[in-house]
């Protein structure tokens, strides 16, 4: 057994539970995981509400991951300009990509370049505080729109509707906080193409959306269909089940007069955004089920006088550098990880795994099976691969500091995570976020 030294681009879940696997797999791995922010865990901390404390005790495991010995975080590197192919070729025996999805899936609608309209994966990168994108938002639209029905249509929902000084106990940055106490929005409407048995909701997070004191949720009766279909995927689905009495619960509720509400609107599908210069409505399509779980239009249109439109339709994985690109499917080609050339003949010591693999879909179990699937291809392929010309653990590194790359390490993230520990316990909150790159990485190097 040779000891083998496997590079990771991209420090998610995806590529942590590659790294972990491997490493339990075959006991003379060595990985490094790689990621073009200073600090790991991908879309756990740049994905998800930040209201949402629960869904990231998953960092605690993915922490478990990256303080093994055989295993090493390499952050701040930008794969395809500070590090390319070539040279992982030269440290690695194999690279597996795992850089997921952070674009918007684009969605073709007349209007849709309106200002007013925006992309989910740009709003929630806001208020996650990713130090790439700008500090402010415009949150002066009264009544808005979102398009879609998975959690993340919810997550932004909720995040407009909710009163900032309710999400003063997240990790929310100062200019988040800010944003959001001058948010004018009163109510937002969810819009969903098809019925109650065919929404993406997860049944803890539509539960949530109730929570705050200040929102009602408000079920329009119009489009809450249950076909034959329908029937069979709450019958043998316990997560459809719970949505659907959820659902029905929200139906039955009387509102409050709550200052804000939440909306959902099923079986209408968005046609138009409309709007001379910006922005002022939405015009749908009322749908039918016929039957599979599809639907058709009807013929019948309504126009929403809305001050601004949110697509939460899917992310899009994006282009690497070297590497074939479906751009149909927004994915990698691949055979269980294998990547594969223009002509489906897999490159020798190159993978994927997640997102960047299937497509954005699919949860945290789906993500390990998905890696493991990776990992038995490269340690089946172990016998025809190269080995790198130099086996020195730190030549990578002299390489990168040789170009000029600021690159951070997981000692430094540790200082990084106990500052921001440190900022929101002077203001008796569990965490607040560092946002600034440069602020990242000196909090990483006091």
């Amino acid at each position: 057994m040779r000891q083998i030294r496997v590079a990771v681009i991209g420090a998610g879940p995806a590529g942590i539970y590659a790294a972990d696997i491997l490493t339990k797999e075959y006991e003379r791995a060595k990985v490094d995981v790689f990621d073009r922010l200073p600090a790991p865990y991908g879309l756990v901390r740049y994905g998800v509400a930040p209201d949402h404390p629960r869904i990231k005790e998953i960092i605690k495991a993915l922490r478990r991951v990256l303080s093994h010995n055989d295993i090493r975080f390499i952050g701040n590197v930008h794969y395809g300009s500070d590090i390319k192919l070539s040279d992982l070729r030269h440290f690695y025996d194999a690279v597996i990509f795992s850089t997921g999805a952070r674009a918007d899936r684009p969605l073709d609608l007349p209007g849709i370049d309106l200002p007013g309209n925006y992309g989910a994966a740009d709003f929630v990168s806001w208020y996650d505080g990713h130090p790439d994108v700008p500090r402010d938002w415009p949150l002066t639209a009264k009544t808005v729109a979102v398009l879609g029905a998975g959690n993340v249509a919810l997550d932004i929902a909720r995040v407009l509707a909710k009163p900032a000084d309710e999400q003063l106990t997240t990790e929310i940055a100062d200019n988040v906080y800010r944003g959001l106490a001058a948010n004018q929005a009163t109510d937002v409407h969810v819009f969903a193409r098809r019925g109650p048995a065919q929404i993406k909701f997860t049944p803890l997070e539509f539960r949530e959306l109730s929570h705050s004191p200040s929102v009602d949720v408000i079920v329009h009766p119009e489009g809450f269909e249950i076909d034959e279909a329908s029937q069979q995927a709450i019958n043998t689905s316990k997560s459809t089940k719970l949505v659907v009495d959820t659902m029905m619960r929200y139906l039955d509720r009387e509102p409050t007069g709550a200052p804000h509400r939440i909306h959902l609107h099923l079986c209408q599908s968005p046609v138009a955004v409309l709007g001379n210069g910006r922005v002022e409505g939405l015009r749908t399509e009322r749908t039918e089920l016929i039957g599979d779980g599809t639907v058709r239009g009807t013929g019948e249109f309504t126009d929403w006088p809305v001050d601004a439109v949110y697509r939460a339709v899917g992310y899009l994985s994006s282009h690497l550098a070297d590497l074939p690109f479906d751009h149909h499917a927004g994915v990698v080609p691949h055979d269980k990880g294998r990547v594969l050339d223009i002509d489906g003949v897999p490159i020798s010591d190159a993978y994927v795994t997640g997102w960047i693999k299937r497509g954005p879909i699919g949860l945290i179990g789906h993500t390990k099976s998905d890696a493991a699937e990776t990992v038995a291809s490269l340690l089946a392929d172990l016998p025809g691969l190269t080995p790198p010309e130099t086996s020195d653990p730190d030549a990578v590194l002299d390489h990168l500091a040789g170009n000029g790359i600021d690159f951070t390490t997981w000692r430094e993230w540790e200082r990084l995570d106990a500052h921001e520990i440190t900022l929101g316990g002077h203001r008796g909150r569990e965490r607040m976020k560092v946002v600034s790159r440069d602020e990242m990485i000196r909090a990483g190097r006091a």
